[in-house]
């Protein structure tokens, strides 16, 4: 199916033949009243033309019909056909100032009166003349008649259904006389000729309405496209410009004389390209947009979307042009015509945007997009030169235990101090910005020798780590760098950054407030993390992965009252990893949970099968604490397991609680009331606080193994902090456990100290299952035996 194209508002309308004769009105798009304005005004150009037509045949006609007629008929009817001839002349010529744009349905019907009144009178003579069979008479008849008819058809085309009802009825009683004085043949062939004559007379009808609706639908045009260019120069900061083949302006619109800041008669005939560099014209000191717009309109090529910085009085705009070279008939150069317009705010707005993408919002330091488009640059000019450059990645200590105790508002303001610091350190040399949170970057365009980087890197530590003043709070953060220097530690931004990152791990794993230049033995230890993760993320599955269970013993009579179970990998290719090594990563590549989960469940099922009734006691990582769900994991191992809830204790560290925001605490107390005992664990070595002892139903303390092992060497600050433990253990109602005991004398120390529980390498190391369970079957038999 071939689909018509689409019409536009000026397309050509399509001529109905019943709208053309005035039948009916169509129900499109098309608005025939003005086509029939015309028609009504084109059959009034020649009204007086076929008046005296009619009048001349009426008295050549009078003559033919005299000898065969009485005087008086013939005299009544020349009188009554001028008559009718001169009304209808009227008539037609009246009709050109009732309908000089629009005419409706009505007054087209109208004119049929008239060419039916026309052609009635003019049909009496056939008549007549067709009674007397007078063949000399019947000719002539023919001949001034034809004549009539070929000049009403092409006269008064404009009005068709008239004129054509004028030549169907005269035409039949012409072909009625022929038949009848003449003969058929001759009849048809009068017919023949009315039946041209009304074809020639729709055709030339529709040819005039055509050319009509054709110039109504330009004259539409025109006079929207000169509505939209007013519009356009009223109602926008556009404007439009012409010049000439010298580059002259001519016809200057008032925007664009506005625009200019110059009057509109001043303007005409002035250089285009001075008005447009007003001051520097006589100076020569172009713009390079200027020179640009200088080399089209030489080039006499047409452009668009040209910006160039124009000085108006004392102001600097943005302009944006186009246009396009105009030609004469001949194809001749004639100049150019175009719009401009006015881009200031949008290239301001532009601006700020870029700024947005490019500067960090907080404290203003470019981000690390605009951070990796400066150390692209610095890389490039250093591998043009031969130099180096380097790139610093600076992470802050302690930062993250401010925002969370303190909140992020304290946070952020921390960081717009910390970024002030930072700005006083650079030059023209360095680039500092926030690559985001607590990371920052330090570009060095020329890196130098080594003495200037370690300079750097020193100076912004020591800034950093000097107090800082917010809020009445007396904040200490420090700051640990990593290095890397290119092209030898990167040949790309990305590989610089990465070989960064890299040492900053180094500094970070080193304990903070230092810096590491990046090493190839870096990268090495890079990957074997990534292996490690790797195959960390099967061990459980792989069955890699085991428990050992540590005794824990009364202080006072030795005897067994838990174990700790303690994880275990044992690695198929790599051997044992100690658990200072994969517990870390797991945390931080999120797989403690499940792991955590797994030696919760192995916990419970080997803590049933023990004969003595001593509890388990499994570590917990905060990451499990922090999700609620975490609840529901403890009660199913419980009942999976069967094992009784007060036999279950779990062991927490002090950072649990210095995370805000999150549901810790009340999962912590929903575990309690299952009847799980809560220890905590590493108690002193963090950021101890005695609100959330209070706050928090633990069972016992666990002292610290550096405590206990100060304390036995005589340390008195360890030994007060193990009395002040225990004393505030035992105003709470709760137990405390010594760590690490390993000899005899450290076990007599803990006992005098009042410490209720030992655990240590004195009472026994970590063991497996089997054996843990034999300790515990022995323990059950001697308290059965006493």
């Amino acid at each position: 199916m071939v689909k018509s194209p689409p019409t536009s508002q000026f397309a050509r309308p399509r001529i109905d033949a019943r709208a053309l004769l005035g039948l009916y009105d169509p129900a499109d798009t098309t608005d025939w009243g003005p086509i029939r304005a015309a028609q009504l005004n084109a059959g009034s150009q020649l009204a007086l033309f076929m008046l005296a037509a009619n009048l001349v045949a009426t008295a050549v006609v009078a003559l033919l019909l005299a000898p065969l007629m009485p005087l008086w008929a013939v005299a009544c009817w020349g009188a009554l056909t001028a008559a009718v001839a001169t009304m209808v002349g009227f008539r037609r010529l009246a009709a050109r100032h009732r309908a000089d744009t629009t005419a409706t349905l009505g007054d087209v019907r109208a004119t049929v009166l008239d060419g039916v009144a026309l052609a009635a009178i003019w049909s009496i003579p056939p008549l007549a003349v067709g009674l007397s069979a007078d063949i000399s008479a019947a000719f002539g008849l023919w001949v001034v008649l034809s004549i009539l008819m070929t000049a009403s058809a092409v006269a008064m085309a404009a009005l068709p259904l008239a004129t054509m009802s004028f030549l169907l009825i005269l035409g039949t009683a012409v072909a009625a006389m022929s038949w009848s004085v003449i003969g058929p043949l001759f009849g048809a062939a009068i017919l023949l000729f009315t039946a041209l004559l009304l074809i020639g007379c729709f055709s030339r009808g529709r040819a005039l309405v055509v050319i009509r609706a054709g110039e109504i639908a330009l004259a539409e045009r025109d006079q929207t496209v000169s509505l939209l260019l007013r519009e356009f120069e009223d109602h926008s900061a556009d404007w439009l410009w012409e010049t000439d083949a010298q580059r002259r302006i001519v016809r200057a619109s008032p925007r664009f004389a506005q625009s200019v800041g110059l009057d509109p008669a001043v303007v005409n005939g002035m250089s285009f390209l001075q008005v447009l560099a007003g001051s520097t014209w006589e100076a020569g000191n172009f713009a390079p947009g200027l020179r640009l717009l200088a080399e089209k309109l030489k080039g006499r090529e047409p452009f668009r979307d040209l910006v160039l910085a124009v000085t108006v009085g004392d102001e600097e705009r943005w302009w944006s042009i186009a246009a396009s070279p105009r030609h004469d008939e001949g194809g001749g150069f004639i100049g150019f015509r175009g719009v401009g317009s006015d881009v200031t705010e949008q290239r301001a707005s532009n601006d700020k945007i870029n700024r947005m993408a490019r500067f960090d919002a907080l404290t203003g330091l470019p981000n690390r997009l605009l951070i990796n488009e400066g150390l692209g640059r610095a890389m490039a000019e250093a591998d043009k030169w031969g130099s180096k450059c380097a790139f610093m990645m600076i992470d802050l200590d302690r930062f993250k235990a401010i925002n969370d105790t303190l909140g992020h508002p304290i946070g952020d303001r921390l960081l717009g101090r910390v970024s002030e610091r930072l700005g006083q350190l650079v030059t023209d040399n360095e680039m500092i910005g926030r690559l985001g949170g607590d990371e920052f970057a330090v570009v060095v365009s020329d890196a130098g020798p080594r003495g200037r980087l370690d300079q750097l890197a020193r100076a912004i530590i020591d800034t950093l780590s000097r107090p800082y003043e917010i809020d009445a709070h007396t904040l200490f953060i420090g700051a640990s760098i990593g290095i890397a220097v290119g092209p030898r530690d990167g040949r790309t931004a990305e590989m610089l950054i990465r070989s960064a990152d890299l040492a900053l791990y180094r500094s970070k794993d080193a304990g903070g407030g230092t810096f590491h230049c990046y090493e190839p033995q870096l990268h090495v230890q890079a990957e074997e993390r990534r292996v490690l993760e790797l195959a960390l993320r099967q061990a459980v599955g792989n069955g890699e992965m085991h428990l050992n269970y540590q005794p824990v013993v009364d202080a006072g009579s030795g005897a067994l009252t838990g174990f700790e179970a303690l994880l275990r990998w044992t690695h198929p290719e790599l051997g044992v990893i100690p658990p200072a090594k994969f517990v870390p990563l797991a945390e931080e590549a999120r797989m403690i949970a499940p792991i955590g989960e797994w030696v919760l469940r192995s916990a419970c099922a080997e803590a049933v099968r023990w004969a003595c009734p001593v509890r388990v006691a499994v570590n917990v990582s905060p990451e499990q604490l922090h999700n609620p769900a975490f609840v529901a994991v403890v009660a199913s191992a419980l009942a999976n397991s069967g094992l009784p809830a007060e036999r279950l204790e779990l062991e927490v560290t002090e950072s649990v609680f210095m995370r805000e925001g999150t549901c810790a605490t009340r999962v912590l107390e929903q575990i309690l009331d299952l009847g799980v005992r809560l220890s905590l664990d590493d108690f002193g070595t963090g950021y101890s606080s005695l609100g959330y002892l209070s706050r928090t139903r633990f069972s016992s303390i666990k002292i610290d193994r550096s405590f206990v092992t100060q304390a036995a060497r005589g340390g008195p600050e360890a030994i007060a902090i193990i009395r002040a433990v225990v004393a505030l253990a035992q105003s709470l109602g709760m137990a405390t456990t010594a760590e690490g005991v390993e000899t005899e004398d450290e076990h007599r120390m803990v006992q005098t100290l009042g410490c209720s529980k030992a655990q240590g390498y004195y009472f026994g190391r970590p063991l497996p299952a089997d054996e843990a369970r034999a300790i515990a079957d022995r323990a059950q038999d001697s308290a059965a035996a006493a």
